[in-house]
């Protein structure tokens, strides 16, 4: 029996008590406050779970299961862990004492059935019209942000996204915590590292990016950008690897722009901020937000270009495609994305690129 498969089975026999969770497909996170207070997210909406863990010491014995797994360390000197289980679902840990109410374990799970722009148009998230854009766009190796709050669908969308690359390009993904799936044949996967016990350094996604350089990409993806590593990303873009793919936590395009900015001034080059400014309005080319609706729904509320810095040296961007709210019928949020008469700086590229052929829905954007 393969190592996975043991973990598969082990995991399996330590998280029996919300394994209901695990296995039902409408549920796509498990929080664990305790190991008597679970709840769980269905069409975006939290609910109480009526099963607990016998105890504390078996809640605990399940998180230093996981953390085995992942060739991670949980307790003592780790307060926390970020892992995964057998099946790609992501796993947060948190123990006390920095968690006072007992160990704490939230798990989104993994999506087994893969989609794309096109499933997406069907659950709602955005229209044919902008599924087709965003395809256009991707292939015309724009540099897109995927921008949202937590729990707005920042990871299926780049998942979604990352359909419309081709496949005979060679794809780079980094990420803390290895969470994307993608069709391409051609993808290698590379996942950050705590520091070891034993003394051993931690891999962290900076280390990753610099390897990943050196790996003839023609694409590069970063699961999530949190920290300096946003520089050498910034900086790849303007280098040569265009139509680079990330996620950010921001609230809408402006202030994701400010939030690369300023992880970019986290890292250890010392960067005036005028220099930080001006490579991320270079390199950002189209900002996709994310939302989570009153419903539980995940919209697809703007898709915004970048269009540089105005004079007063502030970010602008125009809004290509903006969500035409229409008030609710029986608690569902209804309206859709329009197009707001802006045509993409990219628009000219579109034919030159060989690119025409795919041009049907968004014919007034690209004409």
């Amino acid at each position: 029996m393969e190592l996975k498969e043991i973990y598969r089975a082990t995991t399996s026999h330590f998280l029996t008590p919300i394994r209901s969770l695990l296995e039902d497909d409408s549920v796509s996170e498990v929080m664990i406050n305790g190991h008597d207070r679970i709840y769980f997210e269905r069409s975006g909406k939290l609910n109480l779970f009526d099963g607990a863990f016998p105890s504390e010491s078996a809640l605990m014995a399940a998180a230093r299961n996981i953390a085995e797994y992942t060739n991670r360390d949980i307790g003592g000197d780790s307060h926390s862990m970020d892992a995964r289980l057998p099946d790609g679902s992501r796993v947060h840990v948190i123990v006390p004492p920095s968690s006072r109410q007992g160990v704490c374990i939230t798990i989104r799970k993994f999506k087994k059935s893969s989609f794309d722009l096109d499933q997406l148009a069907r659950w709602g998230s955005i229209t044919d019209e902008v599924g087709e854009f965003l395809r256009i766009a991707v292939q015309a190796h724009q540099n897109t942000i995927i921008s949202g709050g937590t729990g707005t669908g920042k990871t299926s969308m780049l998942n979604a996204v990352s359909t419309a690359i081709a496949e005979d390009e060679r794809i780079v993904v980094i990420e803390d915590s290895s969470e994307l799936q993608l069709y391409q044949p051609h993808t290698v996967y590379l996942e950050a590292q705590p520091p070891h016990p034993d003394g051993r350094p931690a891999v962290t996604i900076r280390d990753l990016f610099v390897d990943s350089l050196r790996m003839r990409p023609d694409r590069i993806i970063v699961g999530e950008v949190r920290r300096g590593e946003a520089l050498d990303l910034i900086q790849s873009m303007l280098s040569g690897h265009s139509g680079s793919l990330a996620t950010v936590h921001a609230n809408n395009a402006r202030d994701a722009a400010i939030r690369l900015e300023t992880l970019c001034l986290m890292s250890d080059v010392a960067l005036p901020v005028y220099v930080a400014r001006t490579q991320v309005a270079s390199a950002i080319h189209l900002v996709v937000q994310l939302a989570r609706m009153s419903d539980g729904s995940r919209k697809v509320t703007a898709i915004s270009e970048c269009s540089g810095l105005d004079a007063q040296n502030n970010y602008v961007f125009d809004d290509l495609y903006r969500f035409d709210a229409q008030g609710t019928i029986d608690g569902k949020v209804q309206g859709e994305l329009q197009w707001t008469r802006h045509k993409p700086r990219f628009a000219a590229d579109v034919k030159s690129l060989g690119l025409g052929e795919h041009v049907e829905r968004t014919s007034a954007l690209f004409a």
